[in-house]
């Protein structure tokens, strides 16, 4: 057993009692303009306490993706509390998770050329619980200062091998991937350490699930919008900690077509899942339809304090993409069929 306490069995779910309801959503889709949508926010949902000092008519999209990532950030935290293993276990996950997101953001950024944007929407509540200097990270102008304002992190052995190609572009999608595969690793390593029997096997289940179709959902994303070649699509798997065979995965990347690769995942158990749950519906966002189902059933039926803490982090980020993608399609006036459409329930 980790040392993960009960209490969180109990906490976790309070706290997801009191996630958007189906009314909220319906609500929320309704709104014309981004503080009307704020306005619901901070008067009728859970996200009231972080907006309750904010002017809805002067607030600025990014400002508001910030606070409410810190009212997440923080969520987690309090839960956190109760896991003993506190900077060795689950508390360590959240916190490589938003490191790791925030590398993949920095990046994209500069394959655009605009980082200057980072320091606007960086998140300064997680400084005191990371050992990077986002302010130094978000003055560097190009990949070499970025490497070397990681210099003296575990990060740094990871990204030093990439280079920018001959228009200063970076393989992004290559380098998202080795960052979430040593995430996974380090998961699979503290679960194979601290835990046993049902534990391990849910924990490793749940993982190795939302991994896999993490991976596939990214190999057919790449092939539908960017027409990708296979050894690229292969350059962003990680086969050795998945339930899919290699043969299975070299298949799907050497695949004409998205709708191919989803055939390929059809005759496999996780696309007879992806049917079962209405996934395959929505063939280019499998990961998180999936990962949202897992985690649901996780948090409502499992007894290890663990896997409700690992399952409430993913319900928990869902929620808060469903959110963005709600202010952004209000912000641009998207049908709200649309934005309904790319919801996930």
């Amino acid at each position: 057993m980790s040392n993960t306490s009960y209490a969180v069995l109990t906490k976790a779910r309070s706290k997801y009692g009191r996630f958007l309801s189906d009314r909220d959503y319906a609500s929320l889709l309704s709104c014309e303009s981004v503080p009307e949508v704020m306005l619901y926010l901070k008067s009728h949902t859970r996200f009231a306490s972080v907006l309750s000092e904010i002017n809805e008519r002067d607030v600025h999209r990014g400002l508001l993706e910030i606070l409410l990532r810190q009212y997440q950030f923080s969520e987690f935290v309090s839960l956190c509390r109760y896991d003993s293993g506190m900077g060795t276990g689950f508390s360590l996950f959240i916190i490589e998770k938003y490191e790791v997101e925030q590398i993949i953001r920095y990046l994209i950024l500069l394959n655009s050329h605009s980082t200057e944007k980072f320091i606007f929407q960086y998140p300064a509540f997680l400084s005191k619980h990371t050992e990077l200097d986002f302010n130094r990270i978000a003055n560097a102008r190009d990949y070499g200062e970025f490497l070397s304002a990681l210099e003296r992190t575990d990060y740094y052995d990871v990204l030093k091998v990439f280079r920018p190609d001959d228009k200063g572009r970076l393989p992004v999608s290559e380098i998202e991937n080795k960052l979430y595969t040593r995430l996974f690793l380090h998961m699979l390593e503290f679960i194979n350490k601290k835990t046993k029997g049902d534990e391990r096997r849910e924990l490793t289940e749940i993982l190795r699930k939302m991994n896999d179709y993490r991976m596939v959902s990214r190999i057919i994303r790449m092939k539908q919008y960017y027409d990708l070649p296979p050894e690229v699509l292969k350059a962003s798997t990680n086969p050795e900690y998945s339930a899919l065979s290699e043969k299975v995965i070299s298949r799907m990347c050497e695949a004409e077509s998205a709708e191919e690769i989803y055939q390929i995942l059809h005759t496999t158990r996780y696309g007879r899942m992806m049917e079962k749950v209405g996934a395959d519906k929505q063939i280019d966002n499998v990961g998180p339809v999936i990962e949202y189902r897992l985690a649901k059933r996780y948090l409502h039926f499992s007894s290890n304090p663990s896997v409700v803490l690992v399952s409430f982090i993913y319900l928990s980020e869902t929620e808060l993409m469903n959110v963005i993608c709600l202010i952004e399609g209000v912000r641009y006036r998207v049908d709200p069929k649309i934005i309904q459409s790319l919801l996930i329930r």
